[in-house]
């Protein structure tokens, strides 16, 4: 966890400094008379996210990432980049997958400001399943590029919500629930947004397994662990079933999603601690919230009206 900023205009320490937090690699510099390169990087358990800007064309060569490096390019042009037997370019708007997390790659940066978010590849197995395949074959992105502009702009839209709403609010950081959540919905982003060798659609067995019994399995999990950071294959292994099992079974007895049953769980839980607080402790909204998962304040505070048909703080305030 944590803010790392980095401000040189000396090509051989940025070199060293990217070579200690991307992978290996070698850089060039294609403008003469500039080279600096300012960086901010925001982590989280699995996943960072870099902003950079660059007055200069610089060349990289880049040893394998062994993670899915994603790329949102703001400003200029990255050009000529290349992995395996592909080759394209990017510009303002683009959203990309810079290379399959063991293959290396290079190009050319032509004066950008982009972001670089990086995430480790096992988030991916976290939020999806492969079937009997999953221990032997992890889930892998099937190409560089979303599988269209509504699923590009959503993915966008998640990156700079985990930037600017998680990773740039210390108090909403410093929450484990709301980080390990925040991580894995930028996973199932990454997931939606690409295509990828995860399996979605319920088999024949997936739709025998989604019984009643499944259901109460799933409930009792949930409701027993909805404090800590759940994922949609853990509750489907609690119910010893497959996630497409899973998510069919709540989606026939109940008329939703195993997520959206957790988020249920976790607002009745915030409501709780809302009507319960000690009024001589320095308790809040934001702070209750937060602890549950809700790392968006408005959106909790919408949610909570149209559920118990007043706002979260009249609640407080009338303990």
């Amino acid at each position: 966890m944590g803010t790392l900023l980095f401000d040189s205009s000396d090509l051989e320490v940025t070199e060293d400094f990217l070579s200690r937090n991307y992978a290996r690699m070698r850089i060039g510099n294609g403008t003469p008379g500039t080279s600096r390169a300012r960086i901010r990087r925001d982590a989280m358990p699995g996943v960072t996210v870099d902003e950079l800007d660059l007055d200069f064309d610089m060349s990289y060569d880049v040893t394998p990432l062994q993670k899915i490096c994603l790329c949102l390019v703001h400003e200029g042009t990255i050009q000529d980049h290349r992995f395996g037997d592909v080759e394209d370019a990017f510009g303002p708007g683009d959203v990309v997958s810079f290379a399959p997390p063991h293959m290396p790659y290079h190009g050319r940066i032509c004066a950008a400001r982009y972001n670089i978010t990086m995430l480790d590849p096992e988030l991916l197995a976290r939020v999806a399943d492969t079937g009997p395949r999953a221990a032997s074959a992890p889930v892998r992105l099937l190409d560089h590029r979303p599988t269209s502009a509504a699923a590009a702009a959503h993915l966008r839209r998640t990156v700079n919500h985990v930037r600017d709403h998680v990773l740039g609010d210390p108090a909403i950081a410093a929450e484990p629930l709301i980080v390990s959540t925040a991580a894995l919905h930028l996973a199932a982003s990454v997931l939606a947004a690409f295509p990828n060798t995860a399996l979605t659609e319920p088999t024949g067995t997936d739709r025998h397994d989604a019984h009643s019994a499944t259901l109460r399995r799933a409930l009792a999990h949930i409701d027993e662990h909805a404090h800590e950071a759940l994922t949609v294959a853990q509750i489907a292994a609690a119910a010893h079933v497959t996630v497409r099992a899973l998510q069919y079974a709540f989606r026939r007895h109940l008329d939703t999603t195993p997520l959206a049953h957790l988020r249920r769980v976790r607002l009745e839980r915030a409501h709780a601690e809302l009507r319960d607080a000690d009024p001589t402790t320095d308790v809040t909204v934001t702070s209750v919230a937060a602890h549950w998962g809700f790392y968006h304040p408005g959106r909790f505070a919408t949610l909570y009206r149209d559920t118990y048909g007043r706002p979260p703080h009249r609640t407080l305030a009338e303990h």
